[in-house]
């Protein structure tokens, strides 16, 4: 794992709305989608450092066609080992 990045949005449709934008913005591929509860939606992404913060500033945006709300969003560069466990 090079990098990942993640985004946290109110609403599924407003998630799936930003990781079809960061898959179509940079070379990065999905490894996670997760319900996390009370309609929030968290989408990992994966791939080189530079793509993956590319694709994440573009799916920062791409909410706002669906009227969902982006709560949170974070790129981790070079990932420790262990946290690939977790996802």
């Amino acid at each position: 794992m090079k990098a990942i990045g993640m985004i946290e949005t109110r609403g599924l449709v407003a998630a799936l709305e930003s990781l079809d934008t960061m898959c179509k913005a940079a070379s990065v591929s999905m490894i996670d989608l997760k319900r996390v509860g009370s309609g929030l939606v968290a989408v990992v992404v994966e791939g080189d450092v530079a793509a993956v913060t590319s694709a994440i500033e573009a799916g920062k945006t791409a909410h706002l066609r669906t009227g969902g709300e982006l709560v949170s969003a974070n790129v981790i560069p070079r990932p420790h080992p262990e946290l690939a466990k977790i996802l």
